[in-house]
């Protein structure tokens, strides 16, 4: 028997909600509604030094304004090391991760371009030099090639050990990294459908392997695509996004709604809140949202 459908919507409180986040949050939280499944909403602040203080109550804030309410209680990443501390002593006792010596500079002078920055080499991948003390520790990718259907974007298939290389799960500043939460998480909280931005699409791979290796489900992913400004560059406290307006909700609503290929009636941002969920969830069209991985918004 198939679980009965939840979502989530997954902030990291790095500064308000923009439109960017925007986008990610109506697309989960129609999505899930629209299969009659729960919302959960986890903020992930597993990343403590890019955390900025406050945020993540103004994120709370911004949705309860959108009336978007959620399911259960907030789960708070930070609160979590002992869950993560559990899943990687698992990973060890498979002598599935080993520990790592090499410095961000080391692995740049030894190692090739992949996906997402430098192909970890494998240095340390059969024990630490001598004299060499362990800085994180990484999971094996040897012959891990993870292949998954989008219901978006289609065929993603990486080699992971040759587009990725042998990846952090425990940094050397102490910090559990983001693969590793975000798979525990989705486990513990029954996370069957992730509806999230497309800029996450090339860490799904690594995040299936992990589900592998932990024997956790993997949910349906779907990639939305991500908002850009004119220059390309995905809207960013980096790239001074404005935060979302409380006092034009509904039109910001509205116009999630648009980029995401629905089509929303004239006039509809006039409105209440109510009666634009009220459209939203029954004419909800997976199939309509554009598949590319990022698309213009000019406000």
């Amino acid at each position: 028997m198939n679980p009965a459908p939840r979502g989530r919507f997954a902030p990291s409180p790095t500064g308000p909600l923009h439109f960017g986040s925007l986008v990610a949050a109506v697309g989960s939280y129609v999505d899930a509604r629209a299969r009659g499944g729960e919302w959960l909403v986890r903020i992930e602040d597993v990343d403590t030094p890019r955390v900025v203080p406050g945020a993540a109550d103004d994120i709370l804030r911004t949705l309860e304004a959108c009336g978007m309410a959620w399911d259960g209680s907030i789960v708070h990443q930070s609160t979590r090391s002992d869950a993560y501390h559990a899943a990687l002593h698992e990973l060890r006792r498979q002598r599935n991760v080993y520990a790592c010596a090499c410095s961000r500079r080391e692995i740049a002078d030894s190692a090739v371009a992949g996906i997402e920055g430098y192909v970890y080499p494998g240095t340390c991948r059969g024990g630490l030099a001598q004299a060499r003390k362990a800085r994180a520790w990484r999971v094996r990718t040897r012959g891990a090639v993870i292949g998954f259907d989008d219901v978006i974007q289609g065929r993603v298939e990486h080699d992971l050990e040759k587009d990725i290389g042998d990846f952090v799960l425990y940094r050397a500043d102490g910090v559990y990294a983001y693969q590793l939460a975000v798979v525990v998480d989705d486990a513990e909280q029954g996370i069957t459908h992730v509806t999230r931005g497309s800029d996450l699409l090339d860490s799904t791979p690594r995040q299936i392997h992990l589900q592998d290796l932990l024997g956790v489900r993997t949910p349906v992913y779907a990639h939305l695509p991500v908002a850009v400004n004119a220059q390309g560059q995905k809207l960013s406290k980096q790239t001074l996004a404005q935060p979302v307006d409380r006092d034009r909700i509904a039109e910001s609503l509205v116009l999630a709604l648009r980029f995401l290929g629905q089509e929303p009636p004239a006039g509809l941002e006039a409105a209440g809140m109510n009666d634009i969920w009220h459209w939203a969830m029954p004419n909800w069209r997976l199939e309509r949202v554009p598949r590319v991985r990022t698309q213009v918004f000019d406000a």
